[in-house]
């Protein structure tokens, strides 16, 4: 924001309230009623404190999008559809999609037109796990070199762009020079358009709410 000159004081910063929620990983295939019951909670607590729009880190719960948006009435932003979005705009017509074997799965971001060339079952497992131990700070550097060597296995097979559908991909692989697209960044710049729509309308104390999830 202060790049693009819209912050002249320190008034024109946006009110964020994080929850950062003790809730499970859904890294697993079957999420219960019960793996979301925290999140849902999560939501309606910033749901009653009145926010303007809900960014849920996640990417993996992004699966659950509908269902959790009709629990509350502020507008959760959507990051399937502006991941969509960024995609047509670049002109990507083949994709690998890095995430929980949940994620890839269930086709979080499989879109018409889009080829994607996806890690198997296999793969997953592997990059669930690397996840795990680098959570746990187990041998961190070889966690990132087994996600590297998938990337590379799928741009040699035609992918133009790995998708970094994990916020742990985001960290692990922040200084990788591989064509990615981070989903974190893509959620940053969907918020802060939101906010100047709405600061647009004459409110400059308009509040962006994040729910890390």
């Amino acid at each position: 924001m202060q790049e693009r000159e819209l912050i002249k004081s320190n008034s024109d910063f946006p009110q964020i309230i994080i929850d950062s929620i003790p809730a499970p990983e859904l890294i697993h295939e079957n999420v219960t009623d019960e793996d979301l019951k925290p999140y849902i909670e999560g939501l309606k607590e910033l749901d009653e404190l009145g926010v303007d729009f809900i960014v849920m880190v996640c990417n993996t719960i992004h699966l659950f999008h509908e269902r959790l948006q009709r629990e509350i009435n502020t507008p959760i932003l959507d990051l399937r559809k502006e991941l969509k979005r960024v995609l047509i705009e670049r002109g990507i017509k083949c994709m690998t999609v890095l995430g929980t074997p949940l994620t890839v799965k269930k086709g979080l971001y499989e879109f018409r037109g889009i080829k994607s060339i996806n890690p198997g079952s296999e793969e997953l497992e592997k990059l669930s796990l690397a996840i795990f131990n680098f959570n746990r700070g187990i041998e961190r550097e070889k966690q990132i070199q087994t996600v590297k060597e998938i990337c590379r296995k799928y741009l040699n097979l035609g992918s133009e762009v790995i998708i970094l559908g994990c916020t742990e991909f985001a960290v692990m692989l922040g200084d990788a020079e591989l064509p990615v697209i981070n989903t974190v960044d893509v959620l940053a710049e969907m918020a802060i358009r939101k906010y100047c729509s709405l600061k647009g309308v004459g409110n400059r104390n308009q509040g962006i709410a994040r729910i890390r999830l």
